[in-house]
């Protein structure tokens, strides 16, 4: 018996190098990594390489997303992940300060957690 789809369990080995596709259907890029809640280990965020020359990592939110067998289709526009902020890694974390950005350029609520490091999101 197999399990239905938006019920699937979530395998981050499995999703590298998966497209990301948007609402509207359009390829965003190739998922690099994915940034999963410390607390809960669900995924959050991915990251996809843009431009041609000088490429730089994008965060793409990952809350929503349907599993498909060549791609993950997430509840965000290409435009929207065109406009993201640009953030510079600093270790396999971001900061409450590049996490709060995120959450608010794509409308989702974000309330930061007492850890110990201060940061939610961490790189799987």
């Amino acid at each position: 018996m197999t399990e239905p789809q938006d019920e699937a369990t979530w395998s981050v080995a499995e999703w590298h190098g998966k497209m990301l596709i948007d609402c509207n259907g359009e390829n965003i890029g190739k998922l690099e990594d994915v940034y999963v809640d410390v607390e809960t280990d669900e995924p959050q965020f991915g990251t996809v390489k843009e431009g041609f020359i000088g490429h730089h990592l994008t965060f793409v939110p990952l809350s929503g997303v349907q599993i498909g067998p060549s791609d993950l289709k997430v509840t965000v526009t290409k435009e929207q992940v065109r406009d993201a902020p640009d953030l510079e890694l600093h270790g396999e974390e971001l900061s409450q300060a590049d996490e709060s950005a995120l959450y608010h350029h794509f409308q989702q609520n974000y309330t930061p957690i007492s850890t110990p490091s201060g940061r939610r999101l961490a790189r799987r």
